[in-house]
């Protein structure tokens, strides 16, 4: 895709003044890093507060066309509308709450990874805040809008800016232009005024460290982006340093760790999965899931250490000791902070144990590697009391 074709984000214009190198990303022209470089960008996330656009993702509200204006009905209302779409539980998310699913394919692949939030306020109740990512969101957006029908409307908001805010020092800077932000715990949202329009706040991300996503309209996003700008612990970070954060975190990425033929239970993505809509068969691709957890299993999502020689990348082929192929590379690159290669990839759930050294085969060399606990960074999520 040439340039030109590109689409851009209201902020590219920033991110040009800010020296961003632009890269085609997901159909956008996105910042891949700044004059600092990736590996300083990193650790200033990681010590600081990093500053991204990710206005190329896919936000949205689900809302009821027909509201009874009882809150608890509507919400079981618009939450019995994505329930079968996807693998989690949204009937009972509480008010305020966030939870990250996976959309399913009739076989329970996964067609995408989301986050789905249940407003706080009973006034808006019957609505849910979606995020789906870029480069499927065409697909993800027609998905929802034929379960819901007539019975609600699905409004995109990848008009405006996504900005995400994230590292240790992030509340703190968050709080100086939005102070009802301080009050949020990992995986809660509202939203908030700002001036005469409104922001929908989260304090999530993926990075693995504390900090926020922000939708913001698209009338004040170069405002609400130069006043985080302003502050002297904020910079910004592209695209590069954000995929090392994650990958130090642990987090698969769509279309890499986990496609259409992946279900949540090889991706190791339990926690993700609702015990009481499995039990019952109630969601797409049931019956393999429940096999798959009884031990009927031929692959999982493992983390790896590469103990010697060069980071493996995305197909580089997983080995036993003896050299029998087993598995492969899907997410791979050097950490940080950890001054090391690390990996994610799919082996057979025999060589899924913690310490089980394996081979992979970077440039027809064969490096040791050996299985190891994600995340491979602890999170530094902020769970409130």
């Amino acid at each position: 895709m040439s340039e030109e074709t590109l689409k851009t984000t209201v902020l590219s214009d920033a991110h040009r003044a800010l020296g961003g190198r632009m890269v085609a990303f997901a159909g956008y022209a996105m910042p891949v890093q700044y004059p600092r470089g990736i590996l300083k960008e990193h650790q200033w996330t990681r010590d600081q507060a990093g500053l991204f656009d990710v206005s190329h993702m896919g936000p949205a509200w689900l809302e009821l066309t027909a509201p009874s204006g009882d809150p608890s009905a509507d919400h079981a209302a618009v939450a019995a509308l994505v329930e079968p779409l996807i693998c989690g539980d949204i009937a009972g998310l509480k008010p305020g709450r966030l939870r990250y699913t996976l959309l399913l394919n009739d076989e329970g692949g996964v067609l995408d990874d989301l986050m789905i939030g249940r407003p706080l306020d009973d006034s808006d109740q019957g609505r849910l805040y979606i995020v789906v990512n870029a480069g499927t969101k065409d697909a993800d957006f027609a998905l929802l809008a034929e379960a819901a029908g007539h019975r609600a409307r699905l409004s995109r908001a990848d008009d405006g800016a996504l900005i995400a805010l994230q590292g240790p020092a992030a509340a703190d800077v968050l709080a100086a232009i939005a102070p009802e932000t301080a009050s949020l715990g990992f995986m809660t949202f509202r939203r908030i005024a700002y001036g005469d329009q409104a922001l929908a706040v989260s304090r999530s991300g993926y990075t693995g460290e504390d900090g926020f996503e922000i939708l913001v309209p698209a009338k004040v996003a170069l405002e609400v982006w130069n006043r985080l700008m302003s502050d002297e612990r904020v910079a910004p970070i592209g695209l590069g340093a954000r995929d090392s954060l994650r990958l130090e975190a642990g987090l698969p990425l769509y279309g890499h760790d986990i496609d259409e033929s992946v279900s949540p239970v090889e991706a190791a993505l339990d926690f993700a999965i609702s015990k009481r809509r499995l039990k019952a068969g109630a969601m797409r691709g049931a019956a393999r899931m429940r096999a798959e957890q009884a031990g009927d299993l031929s692959r999982v999502r493992v983390g790896l250490r590469i103990l010697e020689g060069a980071p493996a990348r995305e197909g580089a082929e997983l080995t036993d000791e003896t050299g029998a192929a087993i598995g492969v590379i899907t997410s791979g690159g050097f950490a940080p902070s950890l001054g090391a290669p690390i990996a994610m990839g799919f082996v057979p759930p025999a060589f899924s144990a913690r310490g089980t050294r394996l081979k992979v085969t970077v440039r027809n060399r064969a490096q040791a590697a050996e299985v190891v606990d994600t995340p491979f960074v602890p999170h530094r999520y902020h769970r409130n009391p």
